[in-house]
């Protein structure tokens, strides 16, 4: 039995007021998630504290690890209980933790925030994309998922644009406590923003007890308290095995997200090896986070790629990556910054690709999954460039990691190619396959 949310009759793509108010509350939340002022000078706190590279760059490691362990645990459990909980609760995690780090700062006071804040991004992976695409399904505007979510990572790559000159000030004010204490209040709002979320759901709960009045008298339905998790669990998996367009959705999403989102750690260095002032290198990110940001408002246009555009558009990006670092030069970073506008995009496609073709009960689950990929791929990212990057420069670097991108945009021309002319509605097949399964019931 599904857990889809029923359709509301007589509603169109961005009509009425429950699609405002629900785009709206996400806006809001992408916008506050990221206005954390700590974000430019938690490395320079951990430095400050005494803290070696090493036992910076294990703290990253931790987060990372974090991700990977909970991601899919909690993911499963966002399709057994309600999201809106989950990314109201996640905030509060985050809260904790930079209060943590401001009030007792330590080694160790900073890896549990940092394990308090990977808790908090594995509750909000998965459960936010399944709410916001169920709640449009149910709306009639699923075919607006792409442009929605490109404008949220766009209000979140804003909010760290804005939160950057903030910084400064509060800082000369009152020094980390006073930045920590902003950031709190960031996470706070957050979760406040969070309880606006609209939420259609059946429970897991619910539905299990129907299930059970239809279970012959023989059958016997566990009711321990982790069955609701473990049933989400097992259908989100099963699905994966038996479908092959979801497996491949899934497989396609740390394959375009996860390089360019580790080589975002990167880009100070990049730029500062291109020869400017240390003091405008902030500048020049900004460059590259405004490219990111004009790339996720792409999303809607971007939606009405194929298969071997959306092959173009991952190659091109890759070139321009590849030339913009390789020259080391200022002029270059613009196409570092054409780059990333050109990933950002691909990033919100591919997530809007997973979610159409996702059509169980396991929505946050295999979302949960895709972000498990991505993680570990990027902690692979991370150890790949510090080999690389300790043997020659930044932008060579750089420059090579174009490189899986190119194969993965061979790789799709190829498929392309291959599926010419057997495509039959696709994504409208998709959805109808979808639609006629949420309303048979067993």
């Amino acid at each position: 039995m599904t857990l889809s949310p029923a359709r509301v009759p007589g509603t169109g793509p961005g009509s009425g007021p429950a699609v405002r108010r629900l785009t709206a509350t996400l806006y809001g939340y992408a916008f506050l998630d990221d206005f954390v002022l700590l974000y430019p000078v938690y490395a320079l706190l951990f430095s400050d504290t005494g803290l070696t590279v090493w036992q910076i760059s294990s703290l990253f490691c931790l987060w990372s690890l974090t991700g990977v362990l909970l991601e899919i645990p909690s993911g499963a459990w966002a399709d057994a209980v309600s999201r809106r909980l989950l990314l109201w609760f996640g905030p509060l995690l985050t809260a904790a933790g930079f209060t943590l780090w401001v009030l007792a700062p330590s080694y160790w006071a900073f890896a549990l925030g940092f394990v308090l804040w990977g808790a908090k991004g594995a509750l909000g992976s998965g459960a936010l994309e399944a709410l916001v695409y169920e709640e449009l399904d149910r709306l009639g505007a699923a075919d607006r998922y792409g442009a929605v979510m490109g404008r949220a990572r766009a209000a979140g790559l804003v909010a760290v644009m804005a939160a950057m000159p903030l910084t400064g000030p509060v800082y000369a004010f009152g020094g980390y406590p006073a930045v920590g204490l902003a950031s709190v209040l960031a996470c706070l709002l957050t979760a406040a923003t969070a309880t606006r979320f609209p939420e259609h759901r059946e429970p897991a709960g619910a539905a299990k007890d129907v299930d059970a009045c239809r279970e012959g008298p023989g059958d016997a339905v566990s009711d321990t308290p982790g069955d609701g998790w473990a049933r989400t669990l097992r259908a989100g998996l099963a699905e994966a095995r038996g479908n092959r367009s979801v497996r491949g959705a899934l497989l396609l999403v740390p394959a375009v997200t996860a390089v360019w989102g580790a080589l975002d750690e990167y880009t100070p260095l990049l730029v500062r090896d291109t020869g400017v002032e240390e003091s405008t290198v902030p500048n020049w990110l900004l460059l590259i986070w405004a490219g990111a940001t004009v790339g996720g408002l792409l999303a809607g246009a971007g939606r009405r790629l194929g298969t071997g555009g959306f092959a173009g558009l991952l190659a091109v990006s890759a070139v321009a990556l590849a030339a913009g670092a390789w020259v080391r030069t200022p002029a270059g970073i613009g196409l570092v910054a054409l780059a990333f506008c050109g990933f950002q995009l691909a990033s919100v496609l591919v997530d809007a690709r997973l979610q159409d073709r996702i059509g169980g009960t396991g929505r946050a689950t295999l979302t949960s999954v895709a972000g498990v990929g991505t993680d570990l791929t990027t902690i692979a990212v991370y150890g790949a460039y510090g080999v690389i990057g300790s043997a020659t420069t930044h932008g060579a670097t750089f420059a090579l990691f174009a490189v899986p991108y190119l194969v993965t945009a061979a790789l799709l021309a190829v498929v392309g190619k291959g599926a010419g002319g057997k495509r039959t509605g696709g994504k409208r097949a998709t959805r109808a396959a979808r639609t006629s399964g949420s309303r048979a019931r067993p």
